[in-house]
């Protein structure tokens, strides 16, 4: 074996380790948040302990809000991490255009690279800019009636999220819906963990199946999620389990 191939093997050992190590992090830190909701029924408080883990969870993020679509969409933020939420929330509502409007109303994820080169929202863009949110990664976490809410996540330099905050990121919001819409019936988020692994393993199908990168796979499967309007873990694990996909 050449030195090169050798330090190959070594870096892929190392990679595989580091993966190991994260997911190892990811699932005790689930367990945590999942027993720290379990014991507290105050809806407030848990809506507060959801911002306060995505932001520690999530790969990228610096601060993070609930932030509430009502009326003529009309953006507020609930339990914002600092002063920034409420102020990109507030840009929204005057400009009527952006991230967490897209989340809430077109039940999509959302991710900016770098809001200086973005022109989705350009009378958005420029103001989040000036404000500090450099990059942005927003979910849809309910509908109720005229009332939308997405969870909100802010970075302050470009390619702050990457397509593994949207992973996890997905799921954390998949299991915040439930809270929001009933604090007191929030289930195990432990469960995360394993749904991690029936994704990952839905991306390697599709990847082998169809010659793609991870986040091709990924996106395909986000996209097959949305059209059908399922939840992003029932997808992977019909796909594993029976190799259909739909």
């Amino acid at each position: 074996m050449s030195s090169a191939d050798h330090a190959g093997g070594n870096e892929a050992a190392t990679g595989r380790t580091g993966s190991a190590a994260t997911s190892g992090v990811l699932a005790r830190e689930l367990s945590n948040f999942a027993r720290m909701v379990q014991a507290d029924d105050d809806p407030d408080a848990v809506l507060e302990h959801i911002v306060a883990a995505a932001v520690e969870l999530i790969p990228g993020a610096e601060e993070g809000s609930i932030s509430v679509v009502t009326g003529r969409r009309t953006v507020t933020s609930q339990h914002p991490s600092g002063s920034l939420p409420a102020l990109v929330d507030a840009a929204q509502t005057e400009t009527g255009q952006g991230p967490c409007l897209d989340a809430a109303y077109e039940h999509e994820t959302v991710r900016v690279h770098d809001m200086a080169g973005e022109r989705r929202w350009p009378r958005f863009a420029p103001r989040a800019l000036e404000l500090g949110a450099v990059s942005m990664l927003s979910f849809q976490l309910y509908v109720e009636g005229d009332n939308l809410g997405a969870l909100n996540l802010y970075g302050r330099t470009p390619g702050g999220f990457t397509p593994e905050s949207e992973e996890i990121g997905l799921l954390f919001a998949s299991h915040a819906a439930v809270a929001f819409a009933d604090a007191g019936q929030v289930h195990n988020l432990r469960i995360a963990v394993a749904t991690r692994d029936v994704i990952g393993q839905a991306k390697g199908i599709l990847m082998e199946r169809f010659q793609l990168t991870a986040e091709q796979a990924f996106r395909v499967l986000v996209k097959v999620s949305q059209d059908n309007n399922r939840k992003l873990y029932e997808v992977a694990e019909e796909l594993t389990h029976t190799g259909r996909l739909g």
